[in-house]
């Protein structure tokens, strides 16, 4: 299909919670297939579709080989954590350990309507969730603690792409207990 720009930190559309998909039609099957090829050329583990500008509750994932992608998700973690090095898309050459759970079990649908459910641990969990945050507005820098984040923010400013143009704000959403 294509590939998309990637929306960066600061653009408000990472902010915003996605919208439910409704119709599984050829626009959908359209926006998987420009996710896949934009999350394989950047290459990235994941990519949800408000990273590339489009507000609706659909992500793709590439991990150990496996390639796949989970529309209007609703995820239940384990009680088990894991801690390890997170980075993102729309947050360029970062990479920092962020706790996430250990695993995790995603039920949504296809591109075709059809009823999924996607079981992964570790990195595989970690995806999911990611990407999950995505769609609720929820950055991975939401997740750390106060001093990881101070950090983060502080790569960021250094960095290239970030400029005076940018708009940073902290999540409105509930980070449970991670992050501020």
């Amino acid at each position: 299909m294509s590939i998309r720009p990637i929306r960066l930190f600061g653009d408000p559309v990472l902010r915003t919670p996605a919208a439910a998909v409704t119709s599984f039609d050829k626009e959908i099957q359209t926006l998987v297939a420009d996710l896949t090829d934009t999350m394989l050329d950047a290459p990235g583990a994941g990519l949800a579709a408000p990273q590339i500008g489009v507000g609706l509750r659909v992500f793709t994932w590439n991990v150990e080989g496996q390639v796949g992608h989970l529309i209007n998700p609703v995820l239940t973690l384990s009680d088990l954590t894991q801690d390890g090095p997170e980075g993102c898309l729309s947050i360029p050459e970062l990479s920092i350990d962020c706790v996430r759970a250990q695993s995790v079990v995603a039920a949504g649908f296809n591109m075709h309507g059809d009823p999924v459910t996607i079981e992964g641990s570790d990195l595989l969990a970690r995806a999911i969730q990611h990407e999950t945050d995505h769609l609720d507005g929820i950055l991975f820098i939401d997740r750390l603690s106060q001093e990881s984040r101070k950090a983060a923010m502080k790569i960021i400013r250094e960095s290239e792409w970030f400029g005076p143009d940018t708009q940073v704000k902290v999540s409105p959403h509930a980070t449970n207990g991670f992050g501020f």
